[in-house]
């Protein structure tokens, strides 16, 4: 082999090596930083892009990963629950929204109780180029961030409220965190709080005081019940009571009303001095009547000498009645 057929070979090679190695085809889902001797040159979009090899080359970024499937299975093994992702440098950034899930950790509420948080974090890079050069680990940064910020957000929070808030604190870590990951290219959609628990002798007495609140309601609605049940039958008698004395009542006016009508009709027919007659002798039946009734042993009754024409002018009446009809 000469020396021009070397060097046709070398450039042949040389050639393909630049090829191989200036030839980058970016997904649609995915972005790469290239440097020149050092320097930011540009981010390479998706697509056929061509760089110049051994002068410009990618820049890499720390980024979670999970592990490759067999690597993945051996690792799982009995505990399926583990969170497995590491951290890698990675030369193309996968601008989808990708999941962190955090580990689990101890924070401490307002009155003093222990509990334990894991939280999933939903992110998506939005520029690049400030996640890869305003942040030395991504990551790791919004990890840390996240717990501290949770611990301070539960910090200030009771346990009962703690347990009952969590889109409240959902919500307030999202903004906080959003703010924060704004200036590192990131930008936070969404922080979910996965696991709460507290230590088992709190969750004892939470569970004895829910069944005491329990008790204590259903003795309040008994109580009411009972209350309300004697108010309605105090109200059921007190209207019967003004019904049947309203009915009373009523009966003694009709039947003054028809006693009046009836003296007044025998006052009519009589005249004056007839009725006083009338009146008279009714008294004096009256009298009789209680004479006779008497529980005395003396059963000897003295009439008044004009009870004689007293009971004669009933007659007459009568017979003023008889004709009349």
């Amino acid at each position: 082999m000469n020396g021009s057929e070397i060097f046709i070979a070398f450039f042949v090679g040389l050639v393909v090596v630049f090829i191989y190695k200036g030839v980058i085809v970016i997904r649609n889902s995915e972005r790469m930083v290239i440097e020149r001797l050092g320097n930011y040159q540009r981010t390479l979009t998706p697509g056929v892009n061509f760089i110049i090899p051994f002068f410009e080359r990618p820049r890499e970024f720390i980024w979670k990963a999970l592990p490759s499937s067999g690597a993945l299975a051996r690792i799982l093994g009995d505990q399926p629950n583990t969170d497995y992702t590491s951290l890698e440098s990675v030369t193309r950034i996968d601008i989808r929204e990708s999941v962190l899930d955090f580990p689990t950790q101890t924070m401490i509420t307002r009155d003093n109780v222990s509990v334990e948080i894991n939280a999933l974090m939903y992110i998506e890079i939005t520029n690049p180029h400030d996640a890869v050069y305003r942040i030395a680990n991504l990551p790791n940064a919004v990890e840390k961030l996240a717990q501290t910020t949770l611990r301070s957000l539960v910090g200030e929070m009771e346990l009962d409220r703690t347990l009952s808030s969590r889109e409240e604190i959902n919500t307030k870590l999202q903004v906080t965190l959003d703010e924060a990951v704004d200036d590192w290219g990131a930008k936070v959609k969404r922080v979910e709080v996965q696991d709460l628990n507290v230590p088992q002798e709190i969750q004892a007495a939470m569970e004895k005081q829910m069944r005491a609140e329990r008790d204590k309601r259903a003795s309040i609605l008994e109580a009411e019940g009972a209350r309300q049940s004697n108010i309605l039958r105090a109200e059921g008698e007190k209207k019967a009571a003004v019904l049947v004395a309203e009915g009373q009542r009523e009966a003694r006016v009709l039947e003054a009303e028809g006693e009046k009508e009836a003296l007044q009709k025998l006052r009519d027919a009589l005249g004056n001095d007839g009725f006083s007659q009338y009146l008279i002798a009714i008294r004096y039946l009256d009298t009789l009547k209680d004479i006779g009734n008497s529980s005395a042993g003396d059963k000897t009754v003295f009439l008044p000498i004009d009870a004689s024409a007293t009971l004669g002018a009933l007659g007459g009446i009568k017979e003023i009645f008889s004709v009349k009809g």
